[in-house]
Parts: C-alpha cells; structure tokens; sequence
C-alpha cells in the first residue's frame, strides 16, 4: 500500500453494485426467474438440510422448490441430532429428512444451485461442468464466505452455522424474489 493511503475495514466489495443500474437489475432478475433451487454440503445432514428448510421457509407462497442433497452423502440418515435441535429450538421440523447423494439428475432438475462452501462448488464444476452456471455460493452476497462444518462438533457450531445460514439466506431474498 503506498504511503499515506488508509483502507477502510469496513470496505467491502460487492461486485453486483459495481455494474451500472441497467445491468444490475437483469442480474437480480435472473435469479428470480429460478423456480427449482438445490442446497448442497457434504454429508447432507448438518447445513444443507438446514439451509433448505429456512429457504423453503421464507420462498413460501413464491411459486420456488427448495431440496438439499450431499457431495459425500450420509445416503437415507436423518438430519444430524443436533441440526435438528437448533433446527427445533427456531420452529423448524428436520425429523422427514434424509441424507440424499447429488447427482447429474438432480443438478439438471435445479435452475440455481448453492453450495455452502467452496469445496463443495469447486467438486460440482469439477465433476459436472455442463452446470457451472447455476452453481454459486450460498455466501455469495458476503465475500463468497464458507459456512463451516458443525459435523461432530460441540452443539455451538450448529448454533453458528444456523446463524450464518440464516445471515446468508437474508441477503440472498431479494435475489430470488425480484
């Protein structure tokens, strides 16, 4: 950094405001057009399975299918005991879901697909790259963030990541709902 020069911390770059008026509104307006959205993690029990039933939650009445599925699923097991709990303590019910393995056939029924890291987003362009262009980051609108992995870990990671996915989820809406 050049002398006498001072970054703001509290800076954050949005690449969607750096394009001109016009333009941004075509891109929100893609996003709203997408009817079948695809929440994506690893073992598909912990923050997919979260993030699909808060999405689902607030796309109520918007017309939108929201479904989750794992890179390395944990194939027919329920949500992870304690994503249910936190799930419950918000007053949502994870006791139906089951771990379910991504698939090309299940990418190719979803328009938008949101992957809750970067590994995640790099495995699907890797191994399906006939979809890279619905594939973006459930932490897109905040730097492209990663939501952590709770997996066997002590219930307050659960905690966090509901409220990242959650934090997440609130700038993404007005996306889908333009």
């Amino acid at each position: 950094m050049r002398a006498g020069c001072k970054r703001d911390p509290a800076f954050r770059f949005d690449p969607l405001k750096a394009l001109p008026a016009a333009l941004q509104a075509h891109v929100t307006a893609d996003f709203a057009m997408f009817d079948s959205i695809l929440v994506v993690c690893t073992g598909n029990i912990c923050r997919s399975p979260m993030a699909e039933a808060l999405l689902a939650q607030r796309l109520t009445g918007a017309g939108k299918r929201v479904t989750s599925a794992g890179i390395a699923a944990l194939v027919g097991r329920p949500a992870a005991p304690p994503a249910q709990e936190v799930m419950q303590e918000h007053g949502y019910d994870l006791s139906a879901h089951r771990g379910r393995q991504l698939n090309a056939a299940l990418l190719s029924a979803a328009d938008l697909v949101l992957a809750l890291d970067d590994s995640h987003r790099r495995w699907m362009i890797d191994n399906f790259p006939q979809f890279r262009g619905r594939v973006h980051k459930l932490g897109k609108w905040r730097n492209d963030a990663d939501i952590d992995d709770p997996y066997q870990l002590p219930r307050s990671a659960f905690e966090r990541a509901y409220d990242e996915i959650d934090g997440c989820l609130d700038e993404w809406l007005p996306h889908l709902q333009a």
